[in-house]
């Protein structure tokens, strides 16, 4: 279910309540939602997930991305940058636009561009939609 981008980051396709506590037995502290609340009408609501992330001890950040820009980058960067020795859990509809987020993210880091492909590829995802960023 969850895929691993790098050492510190996992990616999913949308997560419920109950997701949350295998997160955390994978070594997750901090869950990152992509999705905007109502993309689809059964999705639980970040509320929910906010919720049963903090009452499992982990932080919690909404970062919505409809078309990616850069206070989305700023934000999975600053989020990146705060999961200390903990792990990330970033999730969207299929961990697409979570793993295009790390991805541009961690190249404004410096991460070389072939690390970023390969590691993407190697989780099942394609950087072609934000190449130009890369």
């Amino acid at each position: 279910m969850f895929r691993q981008l790098d050492e510190k980051t996992l990616v999913a396709g949308q997560i419920g309540p109950a997701q949350v506590a295998q997160a955390k037995a994978e070594g997750v502290t901090m869950v990152v939602n992509n999705r905007p609340d109502h993309e689809d009408a059964a999705q639980p609501t970040s509320d929910e997930i906010e919720r049963a992330a903090r009452d499992a001890g982990l932080d919690y950040r909404h970062i919505p991305i409809v078309r990616m820009g850069p206070s989305d980058v700023d934000a999975m960067r600053a989020a990146m940058a705060a999961v200390g020795d903990g792990k990330l859990l970033a999730f969207c509809r299929s961990g697409m636009r979570s793993t295009l987020a790390w991805a541009v993210a961690s190249r404004e880091e410096g991460v070389p561009r072939e690390e970023l492909e390969q590691r993407a590829s190697q989780a099942g995802f394609s950087l072609v939609a934000v190449s130009h960023l890369l």
